[in-house]
């Protein structure tokens, strides 16, 4: 790929619009779609819980949360337009259980402790005030809450070239030590190694991701 389609990608990833960005939705899912199943596999949900999903996509994945367990009510919200309608349309039957939201990206429109479980895979990268924007997510999970934190490690991902555009990348210290300087106290590390279809190439890619279980 040129720097200038690579750049287009970039951007798409982090906030996918129009045409384009449906096909990079669809992609998204595909390629981290094990990762999704993962995190959710790792909230434990339990009957009767409210979820969030921080930057959901195209949404094709929320059957699988809504199947878990008896009288969900799962939650997503994304900056992306494109991402918002798409996840509607691919969801149109479950209307009763799954709500769609679009925000701005900072300040999460709910009331304080609002949600039993939440969780999010490959956003972190695009987060401009990242302490900040834990702090909001500490404030809207209950008191015995948790929260699943899940993002490729910053040496897989530096071999990627897209990454180069707008991401800040993490190990898992840096990221453990971003979290310590949030609200949150407690956290449980698990790392997975897993192959995947790249974004750019017509080949598969190895990449290490981490999944942070964050207690209050």
């Amino acid at each position: 790929m040129e720097k200038e389609e690579l750049k287009i990608l970039a951007q798409h990833l982090a906030n996918p619009q129009g045409e384009k960005g449906i096909e990079v939705g669809e992609m998204m899912n595909a390629t981290n779609i094990s990762m999704t199943l993962e995190s959710i596999r790792t909230l434990l949900i339990e009957d009767d819980e409210s979820i969030l999903e921080i930057g959901h996509g195209n949404a094709d994945h929320v059957k699988s949360i809504l199947n878990l367990a008896k009288g969900l009510k799962y939650t997503g919200i994304d900056i992306s337009e494109t991402m918002h309608l798409e996840a509607k349309r691919l969801n149109q039957g479950f209307e009763k259980q799954a709500d769609f939201v679009l925000y701005e990206g900072s300040e999460l429109p709910f009331e304080d402790q609002t949600f039993d479980k939440i969780f999010t895979v490959n956003t972190v990268y695009f987060w401009e005030k990242p302490v900040e924007f834990l702090n909001e997510i500490f404030r809207v999970l209950k008191d015995n809450g948790t929260l699943v934190l899940t993002f490729v490690q910053r040496q897989s991902m530096e071999k990627l070239p897209f990454t180069a555009y707008n991401f800040t990348l993490y190990s898992n210290d840096e990221m453990e030590e971003l979290i310590s300087k949030s609200h949150f106290k407690r956290m449980r590390t698990s790392e997975k190694e897993e192959e995947t279809k790249s974004k750019t190439e017509n080949e598969t890619i190895k990449r290490i991701y981490t999944i942070l279980t964050i207690k209050k």
